[in-house]
């Protein structure tokens, strides 16, 4: 079992390790190939287009839960059944998702200034990605089966190659003819292929596995129904919290101001996505374990996670706080002013966040899911009002404040201590065993940048800003390998 998630793990890795490559790449390709004007309304469309994924209503992450945990009893027919009702579900969505493609592509031009850009180009991107979006949603019937069984080293290969074939198809075509459609439709060709992959690898893994009319019954809509409405509760947290601040801030000041706000969310992403992907992986763990009441393992499992989680968040907010402003100069290839400050805030709550997934993919696969998503809904309220009442004083920078100060006061003031309550570990052995033992390497990181910044001139260009960053991970590593060393070795006994 342990084999396994460390394959899923490093797979995953790798996986976000190509996504950033492709990332850091085709951002400022696109963003100086199209301009401001066209990257900003590109990513202001794409922010309401994504809200039409929460139209999975939560069942994907119902299908890894279910499978996991009747994959882990041998239960076959079970996951036929929890498969064949969501997927019957999925496809009454896609035609729903198409529908209503139809009617923002109508509307949109009346609710948003468009700029010089054509009205049919963006009523025609809309119908595209909403195309793309309902191909998603059917294919993330088979992408839960292939999580749920814990191979998510094939899902993320297919995703990986997926990622790839949209860079050069759209390195390609936007060379050829700028424009958004260009955008839309490789997004939407790749989306195809990737979820046919997802669908014909299920079915090697799975010969047993079947869909049809015969296994829909009442009994599975309702176990898959009380677990994702609150999946879906999840979800609609995390729209809120990731794409409304684009929303927000096309609307109030126009598509143009999304570009430096994006620039820095966008770094954060990069840095903080592979982590996250932990949370995903112990999910289904989480449910295996579950399922065999194996809660000292549990307790394990969480305390890597976290561990690793947060030393290599808070260490990322160190390196972004010395040498951040140098990297978007070396990325994007001119300075955006707020971009640096964006960056440090929302990194900032990511040091809270992103380990506190981990603890929210634990309890989701222990079937724990009902207070985990209201304090995340809550959290995510709090952020859209705070974010509003902050944009007037502070502009862009109030947005990402209004976005960090609930994840910090919600999710460590009452998420960590109820998630250790029901794991039963105790806050000092918490603290103890997951938060210092991170602490010297830390500090030593933190003094090599001081000497860094105090003796040499760190420039903008990506040979000083890759050796900094070589060096500093080399001296966090270093002291975290000597700290873990001598914590492992045994006190010697009094005399």
């Amino acid at each position: 079992m342990k084999h396994k998630l460390r394959i899923n793990l490093l797979a995953s890795w790798g996986d976000h390790a190509i996504g950033v490559l492709i990332g850091f790449f085709l951002m400022p390709f696109v963003l100086n190939t199209i301009g401001d004007d066209q990257y900003g309304l590109w990513l202001f469309i794409c922010s309401i287009a994504g809200y039409s994924g929460l139209l999975n209503l939560g069942f994907a992450e119902t299908i890894s839960r279910f499978v996991a945990h009747h994959s882990a009893k041998d239960e076959n027919d079970e996951i036929n059944r929890v498969a064949s009702v969501v997927g019957a579900i999925y496809v009454g969505i896609g035609f729903f998702v198409m529908a209503l493609s139809g009617v923002v592509a109508f509307l949109l031009p009346y609710f948003s200034n468009l700029g010089d850009n054509s009205v049919f180009e963006v009523r025609s991107v809309v119908v595209l990605l909403g195309a793309n979006v309902a191909i998603g949603i059917l294919g993330s019937v088979f992408g839960g089966v292939i999580v749920g069984l814990q191979r998510m080293d094939v899902e993320r290969g297919i995703r990986s190659i997926s990622g790839i074939v949209r860079l050069a198809l759209t390195v390609w075509l936007l060379k050829k003819e700028h424009g958004l459609m260009t955008l839309a439709g490789v997004f939407l060709a790749t989306t195809l292929v990737e979820n046919i992959g997802y669908a014909l690898v299920v079915f090697r893994l799975m010969p047993r596995l079947r869909l049809g009319w015969s296994y829909l019954n009442t009994k599975t809509l309702r176990q898959c129904l009380g677990f994702s409405l609150f999946a879906l509760l999840d979800g609609i947290s995390s729209k809120l919290i990731d794409a409304t601040d684009t929303v927000v801030i096309g609307l109030a000041f126009g598509t143009r101001a999304i570009v430096p706000y994006y620039i820095g969310l966008r770094l954060v992403q990069f840095i903080t996505q592979p982590l996250q992907l932990i949370g995903s992986i112990v999910m289904p763990r989480g449910a295996e374990l579950g399922a065999g009441a194996h809660n000292d393992r549990l307790r394990v499992l969480v305390e890597k996670g976290l561990g690793l989680a947060f030393l290599l968040t808070a260490a990322f907010w160190i390196g972004a706080y010395f040498f951040g402003d140098s990297v978007i100069q070396a990325w994007v290839g001119r300075s955006y002013g707020e971009s640096h400050q964006i960056m440090l805030v929302l990194l900032g709550a990511q040091v809270v966040a992103t380990p506190m997934r981990v603890l929210r993919g634990v309890l989701f696969g222990m079937g724990e899911v009902r207070t985990p998503a209201l304090l995340y809904f809550a959290e995510a309220c709090i952020n859209v009002v705070l974010s509003l009442l902050l944009m007037k004083p502070l502009g862009v920078l109030g947005v990402a404040l209004g976005t960090a100060i609930p994840i910090v006061v919600v999710e460590l003031g009452v998420l960590l201590p109820f998630a250790l309550r029901r794991l039963q570990f105790p806050m000092a052995g918490f603290l103890r065993s997951v938060a210092m033992p991170q602490l010297p390497a830390l500090l030593m990181l933190w003094a090599y940048s001081e000497f860094v910044v105090r003796n040499f001139s760190v420039t903008s260009s990506w040979l000083s800003v890759v050796a900094v960053s070589a060096c500093g991970g080399g001296v966090l590593g270093a002291t975290w390998l000597i700290t873990r060393r001598l914590m492992q070795r045994p006190m010697p006994l009094p005399a």
